[in-house]
């Protein structure tokens, strides 16, 4: 009954209209329609709309007199363009967790000193500058044939298992992150590398099998959907779940062995045109009231320490205890963009994928 109500949900936030929505831009006006140039707000975030969307939508009702501009971005444009225009946008919302960190490392986030700053747990900020809002583990979906035919991989273990007894069935069947196109893909296979001994033998038999590699969860999700696929691989579990709620034939799997969870960062420029208003957006998004909305309206996890219900951080470490392995967020992230070590490790992948197969 959870999973058919949040995929309602899911399809309810795709069709609201309180908002103009095209190109990527979702923009609510003032409440007279002509906001001084100083009563704006502009957030850029690497959150498609229907995620958003409820967050946007209750900042505005509070606060109608500043005129609300939201660009979707994908993460790496969504970098490229604050170094470009580092003055053009007010909050940077983004699930590329390196990226976010170097900008508030190098001197770009504008600290916020607040009480729900200062209450805001250690784990999910840094100083006071970059805060993690999210808490979205990493899964597998499967589809219904897979499961039938060879049984459920409920670990790596398993799926590893599965892929050594079953390649020559699967050929073709599996599809997974290409490191070298999606920065999501490649930080979960620095993580991924970092943790389990055996991970390079999954990448292997990834190849053995001739598994497909996609740049973005939504790409694995529509060959699942259509069938192409049987098995995905490390895909974003709050875009996986609006997916599989929809769809019988979809089953998603937190990884009992261990699972990786990304969060989104939220920043401040220390250029942002509007800071004042930036602010209250971001007190608003770690605050009681925006995490509740992100644990009722959305399943994107809130991280707000007082809330424990469904749709928590605290009800997924309940429901999966040890096996949820957070992405720290400190120092560590750096080293992902170091340029020698990128290049090692993406050689690495694609050594190792080659061992089990041809060549990506």
């Amino acid at each position: 009954m959870k999973a058919l109500a949040m995929a309602g949900l899911l399809l309810a936030l795709l069709c609201l209209p309180a908002a103009a929505f095209a190109s990527g831009t979702l923009h609510y006006p003032a409440r007279d329609g002509e906001a001084s140039p100083a009563d704006a707000l502009i957030v850029h975030g690497a959150l498609d709309p229907p995620y958003v969307r409820p967050l946007l939508e209750a900042f505005h009702a509070r606060h109608p007199d500043i005129a609300l501009t939201y660009r979707n971005l994908d993460t790496l444009t969504l970098y490229r363009r604050f170094l470009s225009r580092p003055g053009e946008a007010d909050l940077l919302m983004s699930s590329a967790m390196p990226w976010q960190y170097r900008l508030a490392n190098d001197g770009h986030a504008r600290p916020l000193d607040s009480a729900a700053a200062e209450a805001w747990p250690g784990w999910a900020r840094w100083r006071r500058e970059l805060f993690a809002f999210t808490f979205e583990p990493v899964v597998m979906v499967m589809r219904r044939e897979l499961i039938e035919r060879f049984g459920r991989p409920d670990s790596h273990a398993d799926l590893l298992a599965l892929l050594e007894r079953h390649g020559d069935a699967l050929r073709g069947r599996v599809v997974t992150y290409d490191p070298e196109r999606s920065g999501a893909g490649y930080s979960y296979a620095i993580e991924e590398a970092r943790r389990s001994p055996r991970y390079w033998d999954l990448v292997a038999a990834f190849g053995e099998a001739e598994a497909a590699l996609a740049a973005t969860t939504g790409e694995m999700l529509e060959g699942l959907a259509e069938g192409e696929y049987w098995l995905g691989y490390n895909l974003l579990g709050s875009y996986a779940q609006g997916a599989v709620a929809s769809n019988p034939a979809l089953s998603m799997v937190i990884p009992d062995d261990y699972a990786l969870v990304t969060r989104r960062l939220a920043m401040i420029p220390r250029e942002a045109p509007h800071p004042s208003h930036a602010r209250r957006f971001l007190d608003f998004l770690i605050g009681e009231a925006g995490q509740r909305l992100i644990a009722t309206r959305t399943p994107l996890g809130a991280v707000h320490p007082d809330l424990d219900g469904p749709g928590t951080a605290a009800a997924m470490r309940a429901a999966h205890g040890e096996a949820l392995r957070p992405i720290a967020l400190g120092p560590g992230l750096l080293a992902t963009l170091d340029d020698l070590k990128r290049q090692a490790l993406l050689a690495r992948w694609r050594r190792e994928y080659s061992r089990g197969g041809e060549a990506p």
